[in-house]
């Protein structure tokens, strides 16, 4: 039999396994376009248009046609540009473009950004999107220095910034592919590139700091408070002007160069021979790297790239290209090697990826991203140019030959989908963010350790209840302040949800890598769901149920008088979050999205992860739960977790029974089931373990001899002993006194059971 259902479920996992395949065969063959173009309607990208076209023969383009008119083309930006964010994977946004370059529509497709389903609303980002509908690219293109086109969303910097750069930048491609005039660059009289025959200096002509910055070998963008305030008052936004930088308005903001490193001369002068040289092995042939220092108030590195790895605050623009830096290709230097050079508290040395194809002779430019809060989570942001130019003295400039005109006029086939190749090129973000946080994951670690011996160890613990006590208190603590408020490592019904929804449709392990401190709880909790169910982390790692225990612990010693449920109630209130929980499986089966939002039964976004800082129907709501907690313990826990129920559900599979019991539990004595937390226990004695949260409280009684009445008998039996035996020492006899048997008596106020010797 046993064989049988072994050969069984192998042909069945073998079939998903060649089903899936089958799907995976079929998904690789369809082109992204065709792929997400089913996820839109010709409405969502051109007001009035009711079909698609047959697409183009030479690019990646959709006509849409209102009737018979064609009113513009839709195309996915990631099909002309890298639109890479910080999940290391392309954003897909789908976009509608009239003839003369005007967005009629735009809509995110797809994206795999973790700091955007973390905890900023989708309705942000569409809301961010939709705000380029109207505009023109060629006009946007033509912009530099200035505010924003639209508003940034805060939170999500560069990844909206990486969508509003690959709507304009492939907006512009696509009309140069389709011939649009003005679209198309003016065609270059000259090439320019480095002269390698006058980049070469020797140890005794280094250039010193001025003559780098009075040259243009080292460019300079400062400035003052007066100018960022001023700027931030040109965008209108009222709220960014409330709330000025403080100081003079003369004072310096940022003092911000910028030099191409890999022109010899200035690359020995600003870093010396050996950090030049260290600099050259390290570069591919054709690579190139720039420096970056700044001073004043603002930093121009922020602190973005050590939680991401990304830096959020400046990128370089060449062209139509945008090249963001990540943590990898970013070296810390100290100083500067030019004499006269200040001493910079910030200096950088940035490797630009070979892949962008950047020209160190063309002119490139820093844009500055400057930001400042508007609301505890809202910022507004302007942003300002540091323009390079390489000097002429470093350049060789050739006339270009004429082009045959036949081949002017032939349009090249766009590249299609380059962030999927730069992103299978780059060590995975979840890697990096992994070594980034290796401190954060030593804690966590320590800590699954510890709860992980306290479980096994649990009979040494709970005879002492007051190390008990003070363990348990100092635990939920670490975990509500540390786990939860510090390191925002919440587990949620939505991870669930996301997981379930993964199995159906395109699981990938760097998806679920993203946050490694969530990672690993979930991993601790699949391993704990087989010794304990679900209470190892109901009971100890889940920050709201911390919260939730440690307010009720405050009430209880503040005299707010608790609640009983009976029993009877109790049953018929607990499936309800077993209710809820399927409620939102079977909204995520058609809308995931939908399930995300009907989470929000959830409290955990609001008081854990936003830390009661958001609407205040979400923080009334939290609130409310806590409230309840106050006079029913762990209110929510019991009656509406939807991630509890989750949980409880494999739980069944624990392959072990922990919690001790005596026969006389539940008859006579009820005195656990009056003290567990969550009413797990019921009349009878016995355990729920669907319910138990593992808090180990019943067996801190089940060894109490001063509260357990079948520990109160042993104790009794054996002071009674040692007492008889210490009368017959001392009488020189052995004194055979026959014990009296104990009495069970029934306390009438509170249904507890206590001992006393008979005749007593």
């Amino acid at each position: 039999m046993v064989a049988d259902f072994l050969r069984r479920t192998r042909a069945l996992v073998v079939g998903l396994l060649i089903l899936l395949a089958g799907f995976g065969t079929a998904d690789a063959a369809e082109t992204l376009l065709a792929r997400y173009l089913g996820a839109v309607q010709p409405g969502d990208l051109a007001a009035g248009a009711d079909r698609f076209g047959a697409p183009l023969p030479n690019a990646p383009l959709v006509p849409v046609y209102k009737g018979d008119t064609l009113v513009g083309h839709a195309f996915l930006t990631s099909d002309f540009v890298n639109t890479t964010g910080y999940s290391g994977r392309p954003i897909h946004v789908m976009v509608g473009l009239a003839p003369d370059g005007t967005v009629t529509g735009a809509k995110l497709v797809d994206h795999h950004e973790p700091i955007v389903l973390i905890g900023i609303p989708p309705a942000k980002v569409n809301a961010f999107i939709d705000g380029y509908v109207g505009k023109n690219v060629l006009t946007l293109a033509s912009q530099s220095a200035s505010s924003p086109p639209v508003d940034i969303v805060s939170g999500a910097t560069v990844t909206v910034m990486v969508i509003g750069d690959s709507i304009i930048r492939s907006g512009k491609k696509v009309l140069q592919a389709l011939g649009a005039p003005g679209a198309a660059e003016a065609a270059p009289t000259v090439t320019r590139s480095l002269d390698l025959s006058k980049t070469g200096v020797e140890a005794k002509d280094r250039e010193d700091w001025a003559t780098l910055v009075g040259d243009g070998s080292v460019r300079r963008l400062t400035l003052t408070v007066g100018e960022v305030n001023a700027a931030f008052e040109r965008t209108g936004k009222a709220e960014a002007a409330a709330r000025p930088e403080a100081g003079d308005p003369n004072d310096s903001f940022i003092d911000l160069y910028a030099a191409l490193a890999t022109i010899p001369a200035v690359g020995r002068s600003l870093l010396g021979d050996a950090e030049y040289e260290a600099l050259v092995q390290r570069l591919k042939p054709g690579q190139h790297a720039i420096v970056v220092a700044g001073q004043g108030r603002y930093s121009f590195k922020g602190s973005g790239y050590v939680r991401g790895g990304i830096f959020d605050r400046f990128e370089l623009v060449q062209h139509e290209g945008a090249i963001r830096f990540r943590d990898r290709l970013h070296k810390r230097l100290g100083s500067l090697a030019a004499a006269g050079a200040p001493n910079f508290p910030e200096i950088g040395l940035f490797v630009i990826p070979e892949e962008v194809g950047f020209n160190p002779a063309d002119p490139w430019r820093l844009q500055l991203l400057v930001q400042r809060a508007t609301a505890a989570l809202d910022k507004a942001f302007v942003t300002f140019d540091l323009g390079y130019q390489p000097p002429e003295k470093f350049l060789k400039v050739e006339p270009v030959a004429a082009a045959p005109a036949a081949a002017a006029a032939t349009v090249a086939p766009v590249p299609a989908a380059l962030a999927e190749q730069d992103a299978a090129e780059e060590i995975p973000l979840w890697r990096r963010i992994w070594e980034n946080r290796l401190f954060d994951v030593a804690i966590l670690a320590s800590a699954i350790l510890l709860l992980t011996g306290i479980f096994f160890f649990q009979d040494q613990l709970v005879k002492r209840p007051a190390l008990y006590e003070r363990v348990r208190t100092g635990f939920l603590v670490f975990t509500l302040v540390w786990l939860g408020w510090y390191a925002t490592a919440q587990l949620s019904v939505v991870n669930v949800l996301t997981f379930a929804n993964a199995l159906r449709t395109d699981f990938r392990w760097d998806y679920f890598l993203m946050d490694p401190l969530v990672f690993i709880l979930w991993f601790s909790v699949a391993a704990s769901l087989l010794f304990w169910g679900r209470g190892a982390f109901c009971g100890w790692l889940c920050p709201f149920g911390a919260l939730q225990e440690l307010a009720s612990k405050a009430a209880k010693k503040l005299g707010v008088r608790q609640i009983a449920v009976p029993f009877g109630l109790h049953q018929r209130l607990w499936p309800i979050k077993y209710m809820i929980f399927l409620l939102l499986f079977g909204l995520s089966l058609t809308s995931l999205a939908t399930a995300e939002k009907a989470a929000e039964v959830e409290p955990f976004k609001t008081a854990i992860i936003l830390h009661f800082v958001r609407d205040w129907w979400f923080v009334l709501f939290a609130v409310a739960l806590i409230a309840a907690g106050l006079f029913i313990e762990r209110f929510f826990c019991r009656y509406l977790c939807p991630l509890g129920a989750a949980l409880a559900i494999p739980g069944r599979m624990r392959m072990f029974d922990w919690l001790r019991r005596y026969k006389e539990c539940g008859n006579p004595c009820r005195r656990c089931a009056n003290e567990c937390p969550v009413q797990a226990i019921h009349p009878d004695g016995s355990i729920n373990p669907n319910e138990c949260i593992q808090c180990l409280h019943c067996q801190v009684l089940y060894h109490h001899d001063r509260k357990c009445p079948v520990m109160i008998q042993k104790r009794l039996k054996r002071e009674r002993r040692d007492a008889s035996q210490s009368t017959g020492q001392s009488t020189g006899t052995v004194a055979e006194a026959k014990p009296r048997a104990a009495v069970l008596t029934t306390d009438p106020a509170t249904g507890h059971l206590s001992a006393r010797p008979e005749g007593l």
